[in-house]
């Protein structure tokens, strides 16, 4: 049984919305071990959003049950960060004035040199007021008030998406920094793969309102291979997609046991080719881990 403590633990999440004719989110069931920090990727409506909103105890589900750090999302508010996507800001206040919100809304946790680091980074005014803040801008105060509370998990939705390159490299080195430092669970969703993968170390894929990926990266990656060449047979493998590639075709498949490489070019894939291939198949079978022990792997269908 893994004793790992868990930062999130999701069981048969369903989440409907009125306007909408099916559920955002549907069964959704994962465990997040704490200390990780977990990519959040699906394509737009997949629920990641939602999802997000949910352990912020910003929403309740229709059905299932969500767990923050071993309690209800709502009792462990106080020790969770969250900028969502439109990273509201009093647009009246100063920056100066939004930090000095943040640290009167978290007494005994705020530490203001981390945020003020952040700021000053920017090369922000203390005196500007949010108002007058481009979205970049704003961005920074957003992540600067999320980091300066030093959470034990912090929730960032697209968090660095109005960034320029500069700025997201420079924000993402503090953020994982301060994460390792502290052991703060992470999770941040995002549509740029690659830029995931050189800072995540675990994956939350969504699809279709489901979860389609979830576990530790390097245990995801190492459960495939790509496969390319002119063979027939593909075996009992499961195939996650099948492409013409020149001549031949690629495949993405869950090896069944050894694989025959004589008729196949046997690669390992990177995190986009098997992002990209779950979500153009939502058919295929989902896989979802229970810890970062690969040998707790256990195979979910759609």
């Amino acid at each position: 049984m893994n004793e790992e403590p868990a930062a999130l633990e999701a069981s048969g999440l369903t989440v409907r919305y009125p306007w909408s004719r099916e559920p955002v989110l549907r069964d959704c069931s994962f465990r997040l071990p704490a200390g990780r920090i977990c990519a959040l990727v699906g394509p737009n409506g997949a629920g990641k959003s939602t999802l997000l909103a949910l352990a912020a105890g910003l929403l309740r589900p229709a059905e299932g049950q969500m767990r923050v750090l071993g309690t209800t999302p709502a009792t462990a508010r106080a020790r969770v960060a969250y900028v969502a996507q439109d990273k509201p800001l009093h647009p009246h206040l100063t920056v100066a004035a939004t930090l000095r919100l943040g640290a009167e809304m978290n007494p005994g946790r705020w530490h203001h040199e981390v945020a003020l680091r952040v700021v000053e980074a920017g090369g922000l005014s203390p005196s500007a007021r949010i108002r007058g803040l481009s979205g970049g801008q704003r961005t920074r105060v957003a992540l600067a008030l999320a980091l300066g509370k030093r959470s034990e998990l912090l929730l960032l939705d697209e968090p660095l998406s109005e960034l320029d390159p500069r700025a997201r490299h420079e924000l993402t080195g503090i953020l994982l920094a301060e994460a390792v430092e502290h052991g703060t669970t992470v999770v941040m969703s995002s549509h740029v793969v690659p830029e995931l993968e050189n800072s995540c170390d675990h994956l939350l894929l969504l699809g279709g309102g489901r979860i389609r990926l979830a576990g530790g990266i390097e245990d995801l990656l190492a459960a495939h291979r790509l496969l390319t060449g002119v063979g027939e047979d593909l075996g009992t493998h499961t195939v996650i997609e099948e492409r013409a590639s020149g001549r031949g075709r690629t495949a993405l498949v869950r090896p069944a046991g050894a694989v025959d490489s004589g008729s196949w070019l046997v690669e390992n894939p990177g995190l986009e080719e098997l992002v990209l291939a779950h979500l153009r198949n939502p058919g295929a079978p989902a896989l979802i881990t229970g810890s970062a022990d690969p040998m707790s792997r256990q195979e979910a269908a759609a």
